[in-house]
């Protein structure tokens, strides 16, 4: 049964709201051990209205993470497995020609491809070759397809979640720098802990999981994004996400030392965008109604990793970008009041 948009406006409305979002999480959960971070991250950046990037090494259960937050949002969804041989047509779909038995009439028809769904999971993105991924950048940054002549609205809300591995790279193709900017956030995710691997190895290896529930729905979704874009950004906040992403420039005059050393290309303006929303929706989640410096420091991270550029100087010495993001983080002053004008 379909549900009218939740409204907003009230306390009552919000806090409706972020309960069904902490279901969501509670949901995928039953199923995900440990992870909160990257859970944290995933919804973030739904709720921002942007696409993701998970980075881990195989068997980290990337994959599973990204269809159990599908599982339990009543969102449609599709996964395309990336591969040399996957050509654009096998994401955003074809033309077939087609016959009228009766009158012998030929036309053709379209038929939309996997990209035309609520959540797309491209998994292991970075093995097709950069024609097919060029695909997904019209996609990605306008919500629309072009194909046959004719230009074609994605469903909303649409978010690509994608995998990637960053040890195995015979066969792949690094992705250019301009799909790499329309990911939202780059996330990491790292080895569960002993406890929690002990635990992963109880729940996985013992009798099939229930399925999950779908506890968020798509006007939940809609209405959530247009909450977290009404939490309001202080001037000093403004520009206290400028400043992060003009430190990171190193021909800028607010550069670090270690970005002047060690950057080849710093973070343009879209990561400041992407600094604000992602503050923004870590502000609602965390149950507060404005932005803090804590909430852009909190998504610095996952924001300016995969759009700071280390040179050959910092590969030969180890330096990388979450090295440069680090270090910018505490060298460049934060306002005493995310609230101050």
């Amino acid at each position: 049964m379909s549900m009218a948009a939740p409204r907003t406006s009230s306390t009552d409305e919000r806090a409706e709201l972020l309960n069904a979002a902490s279901r969501m999480r509670e949901e995928v959960g039953r199923r995900i051990i440990g992870q909160r971070a990257v859970l944290d991250e995933i919804l973030m950046a739904i709720l921002a209205g942007g696409h993701a990037l998970l980075v881990g090494v195989p068997g980290l259960a990337k994959t599973l993470m990204i269809r159990s937050v599908a599982d339990a949002m009543q969102l449609d969804f599709r996964r395309i497995q990336f591969t040399p041989d996957l050509v654009p047509s096998d994401i955003t779909g074809t033309e077939l020609l087609e016959e009228d038995s009766a009158t012998g009439a030929r036309s053709f028809r379209f038929v939309r491809g996997p990209i035309f769904a609520n959540i797309v999971l491209a998994d292991e993105i970075n093995r097709a070759p950069p024609r097919t991924q060029a695909a997904l950048l019209e996609a990605m940054q306008e919500h629309r397809v072009t194909a046959a002549g004719e230009t074609m609205s994605l469903p909303e809300p649409f978010f690509v979640l994608a995998t990637q591995n960053p040890v195995e790279q015979e066969g792949t193709y690094p992705l250019p720098e301009a799909q790499l900017d329309r990911f939202l956030f780059n996330i990491r995710i790292g080895y569960p802990d002993r406890a929690e691997e002990v635990e992963i190895l109880r729940s996985t290896t013992g009798s099939e999981q229930e399925p999950l529930s779908a506890v968020l729905h798509g006007d939940h979704v809609r209405a959530l994004q247009r909450l977290t874009r009404s939490i309001p950004v202080s001037d000093a906040a403004l520009r206290y996400a400028a400043d992060l992403a003009r430190a990171t420039r190193p021909d800028g005059e607010e550069a670090t030392a270690l970005v002047k050393r060690y950057v080849r290309w710093g973070a343009g303006p879209r990561a400041g965008q992407a600094l604000v929303l992602g503050a923004k929706a870590h502000a609602l989640l965390s149950g507060r109604d404005a932005v803090s410096p804590a909430d852009l420091q909190r998504v610095a991270l996952p924001v300016l990793r995969h759009r700071v550029l280390p040179n050959f100087t910092a590969e030969a010495e180890g330096v990388t970008a979450e090295h440069v993001v680090t270090d910018v983080l505490t060298r460049v002053p934060a306002p005493a009041s995310g609230l101050a004008a």
